[in-house]
């Protein structure tokens, strides 16, 4: 099987924090959005893994940095991280994933592994296309579009009955 997708297939991880963080240091730099430390280490702590992290997970990932961070802190860094489409939401988990289509407008698409835990960012045109045009169809005019897919990334497909 081959699988070139991330996070299926081998990589350098440590590139893509480091691309993300590099991605959101420009992004804001060219919306004039104020980037704190705290921000940054929220971004940095959630592209540690493909996995989505909630909130108090990342609460409890800057305690063990030291940081005396309450929850309202690490919820007002999410929002701003959100509204600069540096991370988003996946809402049938509660939690937030990386984007790996930071700075371009997208509908956020997300293949979700119920093994493992992995989150897949999907780009897929068609898929959009078609929910633009059923919304246009009625008349209605979407704000934001998320679709969340359950099942098992190929790592655990073949795994998933044991």
């Amino acid at each position: 099987m081959s699988v070139s997708a991330l996070p299926y297939r081998q990589h350098n991880h440590d590139a893509c924090i480091a691309d993300a963080l590099a991605d959101a240091r420009a992004i804001c730099q060219r919306q004039n959005a104020r980037l704190t430390a705290t921000r940054e280490r929220v971004l940095e702590l959630i592209w540690q893994s493909h996995r989505p992290l909630g909130a108090y997970d990342v609460l409890a990932m800057l305690a063990q940095d030291g940081h005396n961070a309450a929850p309202p802190t690490v919820y007002r860094a999410l929002d701003f991280l959100q509204q600069y489409g540096l991370v988003h939401r996946i809402a049938s988990l509660n939690a937030f994933i990386g984007c790996t289509h930071a700075g371009t407008r997208h509908q956020g698409m997300f293949l979700i592994c119920q093994q493992c835990g992995n989150v897949l960012e999907l780009s897929a045109p068609d898929v959009s296309d078609a929910i633009e045009g059923a919304a246009a169809d009625v008349h209605f005019r979407p704000d934001s579009v998320a679709v969340e897919v359950s099942g098992y990334c190929p790592r655990c497909v073949d795994h998933k009955d044991e």
